[in-house]
């Protein structure tokens, strides 16, 4: 019996220019929005814009390798990445590529970059918690597992760190992160990798970049590769964490494109269509239905501002397709407020029907306590007598904001968390100076850790106050500051 070989069936065009990453094509009659074209010297490409005299396109890798009169052929698919478990614990390209020298990645499994997200019958309400290990967001602005959350402020002021925290406070909870780093420098991305590493958090973790060096078309396909991996874990029924920093210059990369490409620019010469270009990302995180995996992902997207403008165009579009926001202040940086949230611009529009039943009982009235204290510490500026209640509340509101700081690179666990702020709702840290609630706060866990370990461990598993640990707590608090001379 004759055996005939498949044939292969492609269209075959030709670069007649090329213009900083913009690729313009002649010969591909039946292209389609998204679909992969190959170079002559073996880079990719992706159709973004076509009309019926030409097609536009991006090429990812070297840009200036690609010439006019070379070759270019499709086969009309839709751009697929790999995807799997091998990726944990790497770093990848836009294209799912190793760039670790740790060797290939090999994966059976792939996925389209660009897909529709979940659609609402397929989704669950959001009813887990996302600890980060944060105090300020776990109590006053909570997480839900599902959840997308805007991370925005100034420059250099702590929004990676948020990130960073959050992922390495993930250890052993099961939970798969994913940075996404996207027009930064390789010297800053290095540093986080070796940050992620040093805690031990790389083993569960997937770094996808595009740094500064990359090209347009690079950065611009790096967060729709994140989602993707994590889509893939969602799907299995994983929680997934991904963390996109910053999606500000995702939106400066993509008007650079539009504006090669010639499309009409708008408010601050960006296109029409940016608010749909992160819309359709922020839509793929959300919580599944078991029939459909049953897994979680959870976006914090991170936008910059400048000298803390929220009303800009960007951060703006992000906060109105986003569950909430974290909004850091730079004035609160320069004062050693660290991390500088700004509770009366932050909120988080789901989580607080995740938290347990502690955290919720520790939590409530502490934001409303905390901006009539900044308020009234605004006020006593001017005025130097104050009456007994307004002492009162100014002792009180000192207490919860040096509880409140926290250095970065120190998560806690949800029982250190409660134990702390069971201190301050029992109003013993509001009687003692403002030296020694430091201390407290920073050896008190430790101490308690020492005869009552027990403690520590079933708070963690329950996220309760029982009667018996109430009383276990009064009595291990009166004994530290016994220690310390406090009667």
């Amino acid at each position: 019996m004759l055996k005939i070989n498949p044939i292969e069936i492609k269209e075959v065009g030709r670069v007649e220019e090329v213009k900083q990453g913009i690729i313009k094509l002649s010969g591909l009659p039946n292209c389609l929005y998204g679909q992969v074209v190959d170079f002559e010297n073996g880079n990719k490409g992706m159709v973004i814009e076509f009309n019926p005299k030409c097609v536009y396109g991006i090429v990812f890798g070297d840009e200036h390798s690609v010439k006019i009169g070379d070759t270019v052929t499709s086969q009309g698919k839709p751009l697929y990445i790999p995807v799997g478990d091998a990726f944990l614990g790497r770093v990848v390209n836009c294209l799912a590529q190793p760039i670790d020298n740790n060797g290939e990645i090999t994966t059976s499994n792939s996925l389209p970059v660009f897909q529709q997200a979940a659609g609402i019958m397929a989704r669950e309400p959001i009813d887990q918690a996302l600890h980060t290990g944060i105090k300020i967001i776990d109590l006053l602005i909570p997480i839900g597992k599902g959840q997308r959350e805007l991370i925005v402020g100034d420059r250099q002021i702590g929004k990676s760190s948020i990130g960073i925290d959050t992922i390495t406070h993930q250890k052993d909870k099961e939970v798969i992160c994913i940075y996404c780093w996207i027009g930064g420098n390789q010297t800053a991305l290095s540093k986080i990798i070796q940050a992620i590493r040093k805690n031990g958090a790389m083993d569960y973790t997937i770094v996808v970049c595009a740094s500064a060096g990359s090209s347009s078309a690079e950065q611009y396909l790096c967060p729709y590769t994140a989602a993707t991996l994590g889509e893939y874990f969602m799907q299995k029924g994983k929680d997934v964490l991904v963390i996109f920093d910053d999606l500000t210059k995702h939106a400066w990369i993509y008007r650079q494109m539009s504006l090669l490409l010639e499309r009409a620019p708008g408010r601050e010469a960006y296109p029409g269509d940016i608010f749909f270009l992160h819309s359709q990302l922020m839509e793929r995180a959300g919580r599944l239905k078991q029939e459909f995996g049953g897994g979680t992902m959870t976006f914090f997207p991170v936008a910059e501002t400048l000298q803390g403008d929220i009303t800009g165009y960007i951060p703006s579009n992000l906060v109105s397709m986003t569950d909430g926001q974290i909004y850091l202040n730079s004035g609160l940086f320069q004062e050693g407020f660290k991390p500088a949230i700004d509770l009366e611009l932050s909120v988080s529009r789901i989580g607080s029907k995740v938290q347990s039943e502690a955290i919720r009982e520790l939590s409530r009235g502490l934001r409303y306590e905390y901006v009539q204290f900044r308020s009234l510490q605004r006020l006593t500026r001017l005025r130097t007598k104050l009456s007994a209640e307004a002492t009162q509340q100014l002792q009180r509101g000192r207490a919860l904001y040096e509880l409140l700081i926290q250095e970065d690179g120190a998560p806690l666990s949800l029982a250190e968390e409660i134990v702390l702020f069971y201190a301050f709702q029992r109003k013993i840290l509001e009687m003692v100076s403002e030296e020694q609630v430091k201390r407290f706060k920073d050896e008190f866990c430790e101490f308690l850790s020492k005869d009552n370990s027990g403690i520590i461990e079933e708070i963690n598993k329950s996220g309760d106050l029982t009667g018996d640990i109430r009383i276990q707590l009064d009595k291990a608090i009166n004994e530290y500051f016994r220690t310390l001379g406090v009667g």
